[in-house]
């Protein structure tokens, strides 16, 4: 009992941290940009005193995140990369489609991981696939927050890809009731 309890266990914190960290390989390298927000960095931001409404949304997500990861390329050698590296994620990660966009050669796929409601997100990963006349982008977050709140976040931070998250905050209502 013991032997099959001491396996499942290294099986969850080989998954978890498997999962934290599936993303780090595109750190440092050439041609990739990256956006790496760690909860320490949100947790010194949601202290800002605010004077407006969409400040203090922006204020109030923040408290609910813990992790944001952006990788963005124009090298199509490392969009292929990013490409298989989220397709294997996801084939083990136990998320949901929650879009799916395709526009002037873009391809923008939205997925997430529900939290303790329907409404709550545990988890979000997008990729939008440039093919060659655009960026690709590979964006990974985590936390505890509502994807509406998710609007406010593109707009403040400025992210790549933000104009299609914005897409998927206003289009959903959850990951149940995805486009």
């Amino acid at each position: 009992m013991k032997k099959i309890f001491l396996t499942l266990l290294v099986l969850v914190v080989t998954n978890v941290t498997f999962g934290q960290s599936v993303f780090d390989k595109f750190e440092d390298q050439e041609k990739i940009r990256t956006v790496i927000v760690n909860k320490k960095m949100f947790s010194l931001l949601s202290k800002m005193k605010v004077e407006d409404k969409e400040t203090q949304q922006y204020v109030n997500l923040i408290k609910k995140l813990e992790n944001l990861k952006v990788f963005a390329t124009q090298s199509d050698s490392k969009a292929e990369e990013m490409k298989a590296t989220a397709e294997k994620y996801l084939k083990t990660a136990g998320m949901e489609e929650l879009m799916r966009i395709t526009d002037k050669g873009k391809s923008v796929k939205i997925y997430v991981k529900s939290g303790a409601t329907d409404s709550q997100i545990k988890e979000l990963l997008m990729f939008i696939d440039g093919s060659g006349t655009e960026e690709t982008v590979l964006m990974s977050l985590t936390g505890n927050f509502d994807l509406d709140e998710l609007s406010v976040l593109t707009e403040k931070m400025k992210l790549p890809g933000g104009d299609d998250l914005k897409k998927a905050s206003k289009g959903s209502k959850g990951p149940k009731g995805g486009k």
